[in-house]
């Protein structure tokens, strides 16, 4: 089929945010690996993340490329300051409005590309709905990547489809999502404020065009694997009636350590370094901490999580991101006097940027306490870890239900309110209660075994006859005949 497949030539878009841009390095790596035509789109200031993690390499049946090409950002034509092509680099949540307009201006370049190109495919991010038409004007098939999960898919659907929270007498009251399998229940403090207050603004407007783009789409691709969600992704494929192929998990196509180290910004600690420290550990003994590239913590929640740490007295990992420049974090009065000296040997604070799926996959590492992105979800499963859920915003809510009340591989920290980007106050007590869950007893042994299990199961997916290298495969064929 690799032969074949050299005439077939695909598109990527992404999303200017690293919760984006890294899954979709790994997809080109993952269409590339099946001989097929590969080429990024994306802004000079966001290049470097691509080239860095899509460097030519040897795989089985030969070597291969994949190629960048960027167009320019708009960012003085939307009020942005120069260098702001990332949703990581606004100075302030002020400037979403004009990151969001800067996106619409560059359905020109991206047409001028297709023209000249004529790809076979076009995958662009939901956040680019204007994307299906223009694919359309050149008859090229578009495929909309969100960068989450079926379950999550689903259930917002429905949450936004029949508003259960309306009928709710206060935020905290559990309600079940209706037409959803599994009795998935949730307050209304967790659903978004903008589905919940029926507010007509920038997002909403957004979010309504990426559901009438995605309808319009030839089908969607997710990073999931189908022994995951099977309920949820014949929800969303049979019931909801849309094309959707699971081609993940995206991370596993990552072998070795240079290649997991080199995943979104510049990493913050030497790989060497980082291994040497849990390398000294014993199996199942650290608990690593980390909230994504978004999510952000003010001082007095930063020494709850400190003090819940020290208190659980488990070895650990944390990652700590504050503010614009991660440098800052270590000028800031964030931790209690003292912590690092009585932490030393047994705590590594990593400041900035770290090789998760290094660290993740690294056999001392025995729980992950995750603000519920679905890269890291993902990757938590691959590495078949329990995890205590602590989401913020977003879909996080809804991948913290699919971890906790199906697959029963995590537990709560206890937070209940969706939140733009800092996160909810949550106690010392309540992290401590949390980590001693999934790290220590019986209970902790049932989520890992669970978890474990999901690893190999998402290994088999990627694997010669796994579930989800038949769907990529599927898809190729399907489109190349369509071509």
């Amino acid at each position: 089929m690799n032969s074949e497949n050299r005439e077939f030539h695909i598109f990527l878009f992404p999303f200017m945010a690293y919760g984006h841009m890294i899954p979709v390095s790994d997809m080109a790596k993952l269409f590339a690996a099946q001989g097929v035509k590969t080429t990024i789109i994306t802004t000079p200031l966001n290049a470097p993340t691509f080239s860095k993690a899509t460097r030519s390499r040897k795989t089985n049946s030969g070597r291969i490329e994949i190629q960048i090409k960027t167009i320019k950002f708009p960012s003085q034509e939307a009020g942005l300051p120069d260098g702001c092509e990332n949703l990581d680099s606004l100075p302030t949540p002020e400037f979403a409005n004009n990151f969001s307009k800067a996106l619409r201006l560059l359905q020109e370049p991206l047409e001028r590309l297709l023209l000249e190109d004529q790809p076979s495919c076009l995958v662009a991010d939901i956040f680019f709905p204007w994307a299906t038409d223009a694919a359309a004007k050149f008859g090229i098939p578009r495929l909309v990547f969100h960068g989450t999960s079926f379950f999550a898919l689903a259930a917002s659907d429905c949450v936004r489809r029949y508003q259960p929270f309306k009928n709710m007498s206060s935020d905290s009251e559990p309600f079940v999502i209706p037409s959803l399998p599994g009795e998935i229940k949730m307050t209304r403090a967790q659903v978004p404020y903008f589905l919940k207050e029926n507010i007509e603004n920038d997002l909403t407007q957004l979010m309504k065009q990426a559901h009438d783009s995605e309808v319009g789409s030839y089908g969607i691709v997710v990073n999931s694997f189908y022994e995951l969600e099977p309920v949820y992704a014949d929800y969303y494929r049979k019931l909801l009636g849309r094309k959707a192929w699971h081609i993940g998990p995206l991370s596993l196509c990552n072998r070795d350590n240079e290649e997991k180290s080199y995943r979104g910004k510049e990493v913050s600690i030497d790989e060497h370094e980082c291994l040497k420290w849990l390398n000294s550990k014993k199996l199942n003994s650290v608990v690593y901490v980390c909230f994504g590239s978004m999510a952000r913590f003010c001082n007095s929640q930063l020494k709850e999580i400190a003090a819940g740490l020290e208190a659980i007295r488990l070895e650990f990992i944390w990652v700590v991101r504050r503010g614009k420049n991660d440098d800052d974090v270590g000028k800031e009065d964030w931790l209690p006097e003292g912590f690092e000296e009585r932490m030393e040997g047994k705590g590594l604070i990593i400041r900035g940027w770290a090789p998760q799926v290094l660290i993740l996959d690294h056999g001392a590492v025995g729980g992950f306490v995750t603000h519920c992105g679905w890269n890291s979800i993902l990757e938590g499963i691959a590495a078949g870890l329990p995890m205590v859920t602590w989401p913020v915003s977003a879909e996080q809510f809804y991948n913290d239900k699919l971890v906790t009340q199906v697959l029963k591989i995590g537990v709560g920290v206890g937070d209940q309110k969706w939140v733009t980007v800092e996160g909810d106050s949550v106690k010392r007590e309540a992290i401590e209660k949390a980590v001693a869950q999934i790290m220590v007893g019986e209970e902790a042994e049932e989520m890992r075994s669970r978890s474990k299990g999901l690893a190999e199961q998402a290994r088999g997916a990627i694997e010669k006859g796994g579930s989800s290298h038949f769907d990529l495969n599927a898809l190729i064929e399907e489109l190349s005949c369509r071509r």
